[in-house]
């Protein structure tokens, strides 16, 4: 044997070059990465780059701050950042200003528990300094939030956040609550509204959640007072699920669509409340269920009764020991639609201070509530649950106590109904009821002065229906909304809401910064006045409202102060976060839109949770309506609530939490956002350990299929080839990259992220890794350094590299940019600021797309073959093989002519046969026309390529090695030369 035949030939393959290492160390390396976008200041470089081109705003719903950010917090941020970031490279200038809501209830509370463990009253303390005591609460959290978000990889303009808190925005808060005060859409009016007796304030829909709740059930007797002769004496029965409402009854409603009768108790216990012979007036639908639970035993029909031929009840309470008289009105029968027989007696309880239908039934018919001596809605109940003083027989009894738990006001109206013999039974009911999501008490509906933005009133005398409502139902049918059915979802709403309620009893926050005018009641409208307040909390914030003498500041000379009250109710934080548009964008030049709509203008993107339908969406949607007239947004994307891995609630309860800080700990933020960008995240989305580590392990082949191509790209020298005269597989792959371009584009567009991930994570690990590299690699690793093959090769490699890192980039910033660094050096400039690059037109060829789905095709059913022989170890590696082929199928036989079968199949040798497959032969049912039988190759085994070739050997100075591999080693011993 010659001294060649005996060589190592490793020193003399281009295998992979490269230092990128296999295992990311991600918790270690992304701080080391956000440390140089920090000292680049890679924000103002994104901001010049792109000056002057159309703007991208996606406006940042503010998350409130007052706490540790969890996995929703992630999830809405990542997804955020994917959008801006491949924005930004689409050529729009994406600039993301954060922001965060301040102020609110849920602060308040926290610095009240504070002052309760130290034994401090909140009302002994001055109002600014409680307000102060906030203030640095919710800076406190910021700061926290802001790092927690800077960790995740999100890009934006950290150093100039928004705040509602911060001075300049309060003010406008204040300007554009005086806009509606202004335009008299303001108006301070008494009705039901949800009223937390814990909090002591107002809430909002938006600050409601339903959740089960054990309720007295009561059944109650109501005398006949007036009306029909026949039914004088006797009762109408109502049913509620609120003993504590009965002294607010003023009215019982029925329904004309329901049949009614006068039924009679023939049979029950001599101990039962309601008693042989008693007559009571029921629905016919509902008289077994009202009877059962009564514990009669028997009963009859004894007539057919019109509900609307009864005039007057009696209140249950009248004529009660010690009521002095209060309980004497008359309580009138009413038609309304919302009577249904779904449950309870056919008859509805009517208090018009506690309920919104209750209410609306007093709208409707306020003349037979003043004729019966109800002239307004009676207010029963004070801000900290407990009954009115001028309320007989229940005063100062709590419906709640502080802990949100039955007082004593429940028990109380039903001993009293007891003992005065209108109580024919009760019960305990499970059922949903509505409780405040910050401190989890039940909530009551409560008639009290409250400040409201009307929704119907008409806003001009140009347009008819131009209201609020009109104006915020047609904007709705102007904007984009992903998914569509977010648009059914808010229109719906917005159709049926009630007023808007503006006003909170609470400390910390926007003040409703207005005067009322104490003799007329009149809002005072004077815009000297509106621009000292403004200006006052420009400079000092809305501290300034609550110092001693501010109504005389304020009001100036031209007004006294004994004149007017000074409103010092809060607005609702929805107010706050609904005018972000106006003191965020539209103050600030580099985000104010200047065009609106899709396809080369700018462009406003508001993107949220579900929930936010009724809650950003909603009051920024009315804000902006009510003063501009048109919504505030293009575009409104939701995402769904992040579930556990089963698909359940997240508690700290259950121990099912997961968060987002702990997943960066142990396997870095691009982990998080990888799989914030392979969920559907429209839909609810679930994460956990098990997910994570499924998606740590779509992370390794990602960077491993990265890695391979670093690797071949160490012997890359930036040599270009011409379309025409590269390798049809070569052709092939650009074609792959057009069609990709257009999908990847197209996603991202449309905010369909899972579609980009799941189309790059396929093409990457089926189409290049488990078929083109695979093909590929021998041309690459063994072809002379003169070969046109292996040159089109790392071209395409190059091409594939820089338009996978790019598309990847939004989504994975923290691994494209460690691959983009690791490709064209330290000091070249950040993948974030390249743009998606143009591909050229003529890469795209469906004609030899299609050719080469046919070839595939047949290299399916080869390497099906093969992987039976290497199963039964009848073979080692395919280079082993020398399969023949049989091929009938003309059509897949013509796609094959002139290529090198045995190079697309990783085998040796191969042979085609036109003749039909003989018994035995290995066959697809899904590909007609194909058999294989497999074969072992003839020849010796190449000490450097290991083909096995007949032809190895027949150089005499390189006897060990393929003609090919001959060829390559000349071409390398003369470069060396």
């Amino acid at each position: 044997m010659t001294e060649s035949a005996t060589r190592d030939y490793s020193e003399t393959l281009n295998l992979p070059k490269t230092d990128f290492p296999m295992r990311a160390g991600l918790p270690k390396n992304e701080p080391k990465i956000l440390e140089r976008w920090k000292e680049e200041n890679l924000f103002k470089q994104l901001r010049e780059q792109a000056a002057g081109k159309p703007k991208f705003i996606l406006h940042d719903g503010p998350p409130y701050a007052n706490g540790n950010i969890h996995i929703g917090h992630a999830l809405n941020k990542v997804l955020k950042d994917i959008i801006n970031r491949s924005m930004q490279m689409q050529g729009y200038n994406a600039h993301y200003v954060p922001g965060w809501d301040c102020h609110g209830l849920p602060i308040e509370w926290k610095i009240e528990e504070q002052y309760r463990k130290k034994g401090k009253n909140k009302d002994a303390v001055p109002v600014n300094e409680f307000r102060r005591e906030c203030r640095d609460f919710a800076g406190k959290w910021i700061d926290v939030q802001k790092e927690e978000f800077k960790r995740l990889g999100i890009e934006g303009d950290w150093s100039n956040p928004y705040l509602t808190m911060n001075y300049d925005s309060e003010a406008i808060i204040a300007k554009e609550l005086m806009k509606f005060a202004s335009s008299g859409q303001l108006y301070r009016g008494s009705k039901p509204v949800m009223w937390s007796i814990v909090e002591k304030t107002a809430l909002a829909e938006a600050e409601v959640e339903y959740e089960d709740h054990e309720s007295h059930a009561i059944w109650v007797k109501f005398p006949v007072l007036t009306g029909d002769e026949a039914l004088v004496g006797k009762n109408v029965v109502i049913w509620t699920t609120t003993p504590w409402t009965i002294p607010a009854n003023r009215a019982i409603s029925f329904s004309n669509t329901i049949g009614y009768g006068l039924y009679k108790v023939t049979q029950a216990a001599d101990d039962n409340w309601i008693k042989v012979g008693e007559e009571i007036i029921l629905a016919h639908a509902l008289a077994e269920s009202v009877f059962k639970s009564a514990r009669v035993d028997a009963f009859e029909k004894v007539a057919d009764v019109d509900p609307s031929k009864i005039e007057y009840c009696a209140h249950p309470f009248r004529g009660a020991a010690e009521a002095n008289g209060y309980y004497d009105f008359f309580v009138p029968m009413l038609s309304g639609e919302h009577v249904t027989e779904d449950a309870g007696t056919g008859f509805v309880h009517t208090a018009p201070g506690h309920g919104a239908e209750d209410f609306q039934m007093f709208l409707d018919n306020r003349e037979a509530f003043k004729k019966a001596g109800t002239e307004q809605v009676p207010l029963t109940v004070q801000e900290d649950g407990a009954y009115y003083p001028h309320v007989p027989l229940f005063e100062g009894k709590y419906i709640l106590d502080r802990k949100g738990k039955d007082g004593s006001t429940n028990k109380a109206v039903i001993e009293k109904l007891n003992e005065v013999g209108s109580l024919i039974a009760r019960a305990r009911i499970k059922h949903s009821y509505p409780h405040s999501w910050r401190s989890k008490a039940p909530l009551i509906f409560r008639n009290t002065p409250q400040w409201f933005v009307y929704m119907d009133k008409e806003l001009s005398q140009e347009a008819q229906k131009d209201t609020l409502r009109g104006r915020a139902l047609k904007a709705i049918s102007e904007t984009r909304f992903v998914p569509a059915s977010g648009q059914n979802r808010i229109n719906n709403m917005i159709e049926s809401r009630p007023d808007w309620v503006l006003s909170r009893q609470r400390a910390w926050g926007v003040p409703i910064s207005i005067f009322v005018n104490k003799e007329s009641g009149e809002v005072l409208i004077d815009d000297a006045v509106n621009d000292r307040i403004v200006e006052a909390f420009t400079n000092e914030g809305a501290d300034a409202w609550f110092e001693d003498g501010a109504t005389q500041r304020f009001l100036g000379e031209a007004y006294k102060a004994e004149d007017f009250e000074k409103v010092d109710d809060i607005l609702d934080v929805w107010f706050d976060s609904g005018t972000t548009h106006a003191f965020c964008l539209e103050t600030r030049e580099e985000l104010s839109p200047k065009r609106k709509g899709i396809g080369g203008d700018d462009y406003v993107l508001y993107l949220e949770g579900t929930d936010q339908h009724r809650g950003w969406f909603h009051s920024s949607l009315l804000e902006s309506c009510g003063t501009r007239g048109h919504a505030p947004y293009d575009a409104v994307v939701t995402h769904g609530f992040t579930m556990d891995e089963h698909g359940r609630k997240m508690s700290k309860s259950l121990g099912n939490t997961v968060a987002p800080q702990d997943i960066i700990k142990q396997y870095g933020a691009d982990i998080l956002r990888l799989w914030v960008g392979s969920v559907d995240y429209l839909d609810d989305q679930r994460i956990g350990p098990e997910i994570i580590k499924t998606n740590v392990d779509a992370y390794r082949k990602l960077r491993n299929t990265l890695r391979f191509m670093l690797g071949a790209l160490g012997h890359y020298k930036g040599e270009e080839i011409a379309l025409e005269d590269m390798p049809e597989l070569e052709q092939l792959m650009l074609h792959r990259l057009s069609e990709l371009d257009e999908v990847v584009r197209a996603a991202y567009s449309s905010f369909d992220f899972r579609k980009i991930f799941s189309t790059l994570f396929n093409f990457m690990t089926v189409e290049l890794s488990a078929f083109y590299f695979d093909v590929r690699k021998d041309a690459l690793y063994c072809d002379p350094q003169s070969s046109v093959k292996r040159k089109a090769s790392l071209y395409v490699i190059d091409q594939l590299f820089r338009h996978l890192v790019t598309w990847l980039a939004p989504i994975l910033p923290f691994s494209s940019e460690e691959c983009w660094t690791y490709r064209n050096g330290k000091d070249s400039q950040s993948v974030h600021l390249e743009q998606f690059a143009v591909i050229p037109e003529n890469w795209k060829n469906n004609e030899l797309a299609q050719k080469w789905e046919k070839i595939r095709s047949v290299r399916r059913v080869i390497t099906g073959a093969l992987e039976i022989e290497r199963r039964e170890k009848r073979i080692g590696s395919s280079l082993e093989a020398h399969p023949t082929v049989y091929i009938t199928n003309q059509d897949l036989l013509g796609a094959l002519e002139g290529l090198d079968l045995a190079e697309i199949a990783i085998t040796s040798q191969i042979a085609i046969s036109t003749e039909a497959s003989p018994n035995g032969a290995f066959t697809l049912d899904e590909i007609e026309g194909v058999g294989v039988i497999p074969a072992l190759a003839e020849g010796q085994k190449c000490a450097r390529s290991w083909k096995i070739l007949p032809e190895v050997g027949s150089d005499p100075e390189y006897p060990d090695i393929t003609l090919r591999d001959a060829a390559a080693m000349r071409e390398l011993e003369s470069a060396a030369k």
